[in-house]
């Protein structure tokens, strides 16, 4: 069985939700990233945070993204999956939620994230067909 520990990429860095969206900018360029996940105070999953978020959410409404935090942009209930998941879950969660990032957590603790790379590297063609499919699907 492959599991979102088998498929995940390793190293994923938290962003606190304090930090500026300019740290953030900065990190995820440091990181070669374009997704961030936001925690508090105790780690915990707040949200994610994209570049996307930052130009679209912050820089075009006018906003200085000095004075922006990446907890006001966490919005909604934060999807994550556990390590020990099957990679069947991990794209139920994914389709599910329209989501293209998703942060693997273990032990209460964040491990990775497995991002459209990491599916296309480890889903067979059909897999792969299906979760671009229903992702990228207008509603």
């Amino acid at each position: 069985m492959t599991t979102a520990g088998d498929i995940m990429h390793r190293g994923a860095q938290w962003i606190p939700k304090h930090e500026t969206l300019d740290r953030a900018a900065q990190l995820m360029r440091q990181l070669d990233v374009g997704a961030l996940p936001i925690g508090d105070e105790s780690e915990r999953l707040c949200g994610i945070l994209t570049d996307r978020d930052i130009v679209i959410g912050c820089v075009a409404m006018g906003h200085d993204p000095a004075k922006v935090t990446a907890g006001e942009m966490a919005k909604g209930t934060p999807r994550w999956i556990d390590s020990g998941a099957d990679v069947d879950e991990v794209l139920r969660e994914m389709q599910g939620h329209q989501i293209r990032r998703l942060p693997v957590i273990e032990n209460k603790r964040l491990v990775g994230m497995i991002s459209e790379a990491d599916l296309a590297t480890h889903l067979n063609d059909d897999q792969l067909a299906g979760w671009v499919e229903s992702v990228y699907a207008k509603n």
